[in-house]
């Protein structure tokens, strides 16, 4: 019997992110950084990159409970250190209710963090995402990464969120068409019991939000690429 083709891997082709010395992932919501990109996130890391994770809200009293925007960031944090994060940044906007905040006061603040962390790679929600925070942190995200007078990150990514991305109307909204692919392959694991950590927002299958739709997805991209498992993206911006 012949043997199945070595992943192209293997062939010496240098990976996208070989370069990635400084990541930042922008996250509308605690888990939406682990769901979107954190097998990714524990690849960098692990390969030496200073993973950075900006959360861009906080669950309000009224509208969540008061226990809600403490359990997040307990949840992010335990996450996070599997992950192996640098650091987490918190800018605490009022989450499902960003649209409350002027526009320019929420670039003001992602600006400001740029200059702090000068990444040289951004990973952003997605601009098709069904959840108003996601777009709005889209649009915010992307007027910071502006390439002015040499700065902004060289290399632009946005992630695929699960019960958001696949949940608006494609063909009428913007629809997420992947053209990069991360092979998570060996930190699938990693990313899945960091997703378990956010005890708050685990499901039971068929839900989107299950460890088994976690891992379905991880699947069907890596299959897209002839690999166990990936995370996949859309390029959005590419400087080199």
């Amino acid at each position: 019997m012949q043997k199945p083709a070595a992943p192209r891997a293997a062939w010496g082709r240098p990976s996208m992110l070989s370069q990635t010395r400084r990541a930042l992932v922008v996250a509308p919501h605690p888990d939406d950084e682990v769901l979107g990109c954190g097998g990714t996130m524990k690849r960098l890391a692990t390969g030496g990159t200073e993973v950075h994770v900006a959360v861009m809200t906080r669950a309000g009293t009224d509208r969540f409970g008061a226990e809600m925007a403490e359990t997040g960031r307990r949840e992010a944090s335990a996450a996070h250190r599997l992950l192996g994060v640098e650091d987490t940044h918190w800018l605490d906007f009022p989450a499902a209710e960003m649209d409350t905040v002027p526009h320019a006061v929420v670039n003001a603040a992602l600006d400001g963090l740029f200059a702090q962390i000068r990444p040289d790679t951004l990973f952003i929600p997605f601009l098709g995402d069904i959840h108003n925070d996601h777009q709005l942190t889209f649009l915010s995200a992307m007027v910071a990464a502006r390439p002015r007078g040499g700065r902004g990150p060289a290399l632009v990514l946005s992630y695929e969120t699960l019960s958001e991305t696949n949940w608006y109307a494609p063909g009428v909204s913007a629809a997420f068409t992947p053209n990069v692919f991360v092979d998570i392959s060996d930190t699938l694991a990693a990313k899945v019991a960091a997703f378990e950590c956010y005890r708050s927002q685990v499901k039971d299958p068929p839900d989107q939000r299950s460890v088994a739709a976690i891992q379905a997805l991880a699947t069907l991209r890596g299959a897209t690429a002839h690999r166990i498992a990936a995370e996949s993206f859309v390029l959005l911006r590419a400087i080199s």
